[in-house]
Formats: structure tokens, sequence, C-alpha cells
């Protein structure tokens, strides 16, 4: 048979692209292709679990506006469905008086985006939410939370297969290629026809585009965050989200404490570049992808610019006593022993040739595909309104 929609990849986007378009054209046949065996498997699956309140980010961007229509559509779809979540707040703190313009700085690009509720409150306030802080100023977002990412995965791809479409795993995408009107879209086993295409394929984006033909001004270049985990007799310092000042020169948030939706409190994370797209493990390693990205001119030019960061990036990887002091730098109490490892995660970070990180999202639209080159966080949190989006450029464009 040939499909009406291909969507290659079952995480958060992809899955939301696929729920969306079911829902707003019910008669058309959808096949979702997947190359582990489940959903989730990587970004969507191994990330912090936080519902993102959208106050970061640049008004106006893609990410801004995605992240509060999605934070809203995506609390919705839980309490609907019986999905774990919890809206428990989140504090951001400044830790030296020289942070206090930033933070306000952050306060107001939060009011500019509508963020619900949010309130600038001094170190006592801090205290009433967090009693084992130290600050010296404080935002407070009570709409931020706590969401099981990969139990909303489950349920799209429920949703999605009740209405008749199909999510088929083990099916690794190689080769894509215009065949008359259609698509032929070739996996490792197994060749499917399609009318369209949509890449949502992550930390293989770029490698997918290129499949079809596309040549995308950037490169994936992929970057490990590794957590550590607070131990039980540890965990009562920490009550919901507590965020430290993000380094405005880098797109990561900083080491940060994240209540999770399974009792657990999260410790991070570090921000190293990993040599291999799905290096979960210090010593993963790809021999192929590693020279791809060093042969990657915007690779180097990221790390002249930032390499003093990048080294002390490093260097807490390999530390649990240097990464427990930018952690005591939030809640002085942390001790070593109080942590234990915890599964690490791989975020794809889009680079364009001169070294530019991409901090928006990024498609490609040709005849007959979308390709979504970049979906940074937060993207998880962002995907049902990001499925709004590429639902609509495809009726723009396609349909």
């Amino acid at each position: 048979m040939t499909y009406d929609f291909t969507i290659i990849g079952a995480g958060i986007v992809g899955l939301s692209t696929a729920y969306k378009i079911s829902e707003s054209y019910p008669d058309l046949n959808i096949l979702v292709l997947e190359k582990e065996g489940h959903v989730a498997a990587h970004q969507t699956g191994n990330n912090s679990g936080v519902i993102h309140s959208g106050i970061y980010y640049k008004p106006k961007s893609y990410r801004a506006k995605n992240c509060v229509d999605g934070r809203h559509q995506l609390v919705d779809f839980c309490q609907e469905h019986d999905v774990d979540h919890e809206i428990c707040g989140k504090v951001i703190v400044a830790t030296e008086e020289e942070d206090i313009p930033r933070l306000k700085g952050i306060f107001e690009t939060g009011q500019i985006n509508g963020i619900e509720g949010i309130k600038m409150i001094d170190p006592d306030e801090v205290n009433e939410i967090e009693p084992y802080v130290s600050s010296v100023k404080g935002i407070h977002v009570p709409c931020s939370g706590i969401v099981d990412y990969i139990g909303v995965c489950e349920k799209l791809r429920e949703l999605i297969e009740a209405r008749g479409n199909e999510v088929r795993f083990n099916q690794e995408v190689q080769n894509i290629k215009q065949d008359g009107a259609d698509l032929t879209v070739q996996t490792k086993t197994d060749q499917f026809q399609s009318r369209y295409l949509i890449n949502c394929a992550g930390l293989y984006s770029d490698h997918v585009a290129k499949s079809a033909g596309v040549r995308p001004n950037m490169q994936i270049v992929p970057f490990r965050g590794e957590y550590f985990e607070l131990k039980p007799e540890a965990q009562h310092f920490v009550n919901g989200l507590i965020y430290p000042m993000p380094n405005p020169a880098f797109p990561f948030l900083g080491v940060h404490f994240t209540k999770m939706v399974h009792d657990t409190i999260e410790c991070g994370p570090n921000a190293v570049f990993a040599f291999k797209r799905e290096g979960y493990d210090k010593i993963s390693f790809d021999l192929e992808e590693t020279i791809e990205t060093l042969n990657f001119s915007g690779f180097w030019k990221l790390a002249k610019q930032h390499w003093k960061m990048g080294l002390e990036e490093w260097y807490r990887s390999f530390s649990k006593r240097a990464f427990v002091k930018d952690l005591q730098k939030l809640v002085p109490a942390i001790r070593p022993h109080h942590l234990k490892h915890s599964p690490s995660g791989v975020r794809a970070m889009a680079l364009k040739p001169n070294g530019e990180i991409l901090d928006d999202f990024q498609f490609e639209t040709t005849e007959n595909e979308i390709h979504v080159l970049n979906a940074p966080s937060p993207a998880a949190t962002a995907g049902l309104a990001i499925g709004d989006e590429i639902l609509a450029r495809a009726e723009k464009a396609f349909l």
C-alpha cells in the first residue's frame, strides 16, 4: 500500500505529529517508523522529565510560543489520559548579587511570554518553598512541573493505532528517494511507499535529511548530560525543582535539582561532548561519527569559543567532588555520600558551519517532505504544539 504520511521517529515530536494529523485527517493512512524497539528510546525518554514553563526563551520565538502552548496541551493530555504528572513548581535562584540583574531579565522575559503566576521572591520566600536553598534572590514559577514522558508517548502510540494507523519498530531508515509522485522509504529490512514524509529523527535528523537529498546548513553534534540521584536519606533537601542562573553564552540550564514522577530526585546534568550520537556512557565511542564531528568546521569554532567551559564540564564529568561543589551552590547541605549515579541523556545540538548554535526550532520543507532539523529543549514540553506547527506547515505545503 501507499501511505499518506510516513513519520520517522517515535519520540514525542514524531508521535505528537502523527497524533495531530490523525485528529485533523482521520481518513489518512499514517505510518510511524522507529529504529528502536520501543517509543521514546532516546532524547524523549532520557531527559529530566520537566514540564518547562517557557520563562527562558526569546519572546516570539518558536521555543517560547510552542513551550507555553505545548505545556497547557501536555497537562490537559495527562489529565485526560491519566499519565503521571505533577505541577510542583520551580524556583530559579541567584546565588551571587551580581546575578540579580540577569535574574530580573529572565523574569521580564517570562512576563512577556505570558508565564502565569511567576513572582520575584527574596531569600526568605525562597526558603518557604525550598528550605535548604541558599540564595540572594529568586523567581517562583508555580506552573512548572514533572511528567512521565515515556508514558505520554505510550499513550500517543495507543491513540494513533486506535485510529487505524501503524507504528513500526526496528525500522531504521537508510534511504529516501522520489518515486514518481510518491516517495520510497528504504529501511534495513523493508521498503515503504508514501505520499508525504516528515523527518522527526532527533539525533539523526541531519542524516535522514541527507538520505533524502536535502543538504541542511547545519550538523548535529551530540552532548551527553550526566546525572546523579539523591539517596533516600537526602531526598528531604529538595521539594520540587531548583534551578540556578543559566549561562547566557550556552544553551544549557546548568546543574539543577529535579523531583521525578517516580519519587526520586535527580541532580544534573553537566554537558560534555559525546563521541557517539547515542553515547550514554563515558566510554561510548563511534569512530565514523567522531570523524564526522571532527571534520565539521562548526565544532572547532564552537570549541575555540567555549574551550574553557568545555574543560570545566569534562573535569566535572570525572570528579564527583567538583559536581557536588556546583550542587552546593544551590543546596549547601549536599555531600558526596548523598549521591549515586543515574542514567545519562544525550542532547542533539545543532551547529552551523560558523560555530553558531541554533537556539530555535528549524524546519526544511521540500515538495513532499518536512524535515525537523532542530528541536531543542523544550521540545518534550512543547511536543503537542510542535505537532500543530508541523501539521500547519504540511497543510500549507502539500495538503
